[in-house]
């Protein structure tokens, strides 16, 4: 590839400038060799003048080389054709044509460059045997190297145009790949902001909406002036709700703020204390703002993998804050149906549902994301008989995979209405 013309500036030349240069150079170099053949060599001024003209013509014409290549090539050939025979200092006006060719070559007119070159090597070696024997001016040798020459130049005029293709490609496949790049960073970040800003609007909206609940019934009870003894158990039992709703927000939320201070740790797979074992405690919490939460598993439940069961358990947790800020409920229904390929969550509660046609809230995006990303689904709508209804799918790994146990490996026991009831009464 040749090196690209550079200003006294150090800047690049535009393509017009450099063609410029180069013609001026080529036209150089013809014009002192004329000049120094000239001094052993005598002709008539006309045919001198016209020497001069061609050489003008043929060397002019390179500005316009890259622009029209063929165009060019022909004029720089005729321009050949009739210097040779007529002036008798014989110039390099070749090298004009030479560079005029290897430029239709190096352009992609490859057909043409081999028409120019063949049409030249013909019309010499035909002028030569037209010629009286003893009065040839070229002989086979030099007919040959001549003819090696034009083949040279067309095929170094090709081997460059396929170079700067292949340069071209070379470059826009890596602008692409850093497109792509930057792209997929943009992505990344976009959905980190979108993890982090889900996992905290899930562990503090859920404990504040608690704490509110819990706090402003304690105030209406207080505010209807009970007994002393009557009002210090009311607030009481309400601080002691604020206190152990409190104590498990700061918990989650130390968790969360802990892996955001780790930027040189991978992604957590598994939730600090979070998941469907912990299903119990997050009903209890809830009751003690008012709400009958009633669990019921059917199936027989498989250890699903960490990130599998904060999502479940985030579904449930979102499902309750919506409940206990929105639906106005009494009773909400958990239902856990294990079945062969997929666990569904229902939520269902008897409260007012949502008013037709409003836009579902960031809440309720945010649990159809945590299903769709584990390829499952969700949907939420009024229910038919009133209320809420939250409908989560979300599909088992396959079996033989990490958290799925295998035929030869026990399962973990249905538990009973007991276990269920004693899990629920122990909150933390």
């Amino acid at each position: 590839m040749p090196l690209p013309l550079r200003s006294p500036g150090g800047g690049r030349l535009s393509p017009r400038a450099a063609d410029a240069v180069v013609a001026g150079a080529v036209l150089l170099v013809v014009a002192v060799w004329t000049l120094v053949s000239a001094q052993y060599a005598s002709e008539p001024t006309v045919r001198t003048v016209l020497g001069w003209v061609l050489i003008l013509i043929g060397c002019g014409a390179l500005y316009f080389r890259r622009r029209q290549p063929v165009a060019v090539s022909v004029v720089t050939l005729l321009a050949c054709v009739v210097y040779y025979p007529l002036s008798a200092q014989d110039g390099p006006l070749m090298i004009a044509f030479a560079l005029a060719l290897y430029t239709t070559a190096a352009e992609g007119r490859f057909a043409a460059a081999v028409a120019l070159a063949a049409v030249t090597l013909l019309a010499v070696g035909l002028g030569e045997i037209r010629q009286r024997p003893g009065h040839r001016q070229i002989d086979d040798t030099s007919l040959v190297m001549l003819a090696g020459w034009l083949i040279s130049l067309v095929a170094v005029g090709r081997a460059q145009r396929t170079r700067i293709a292949y340069l071209h490609e070379v470059e826009q496949r890596a602008l692409a790949a850093e497109r792509e790049q930057e792209a997929r960073a943009r992505q990344s970040a976009t959905e980190e902001r979108l993890r982090i800003a889900r996992e905290v609007h899930d562990v503090l909206g859920h404990s504040i909406s608690l704490i509110n609940v819990q706090s402003g019934a304690a105030l209406h009870r207080l505010g209807k002036g009970p007994a002393p003894e009557a009002g210090l158990a009311t607030a009481t039992e309400a601080l002691e709700a604020v206190k152990s709703t409190s104590k498990d927000a700061l918990r989650e939320l130390r968790a969360t703020l802990g892996v955001l201070r780790r930027a040189d740790e991978a992604t957590p797979t598994a939730p600090s204390s979070s998941g469907l074992a912990l299903l119990g405690d997050l009903a209890a919490r809830a009751r003690s703002a008012g709400l009958d939460v009633r669990t019921d598993v059917t199936g027989t439940p498989v250890p699903l993998p960490p990130p599998v069961d904060l999502a479940a358990y985030r579904i449930v947790q979102e499902s309750l804050t919506n409940v206990t800020r929105h639906a106005g409920a009494r009773t909400v229904r958990i239902t856990l149906d294990w079945g062969a390929e997929a666990v569904r969550l229902r939520i269902a509660d008897d409260g007012e549902g949502a008013p037709e046609g409003r836009p579902l809230g960031s809440g309720i995006r945010g649990m159809a994301e945590r299903a769709r990303a584990f390829g499952g689904e969700l949907t939420a709508e009024n229910g038919d008989d009133g209320g809420f209804l939250v409908d989560a799918r979300l599909p088992l790994p396959e079996p033989g995979t990490p958290g799925r146990p295998t035929a030869s490996e026990p399962t973990a026991p249905e538990p009973t209405a007991s276990d269920s009831d004693a899990s629920e009464g122990d909150p933390r």
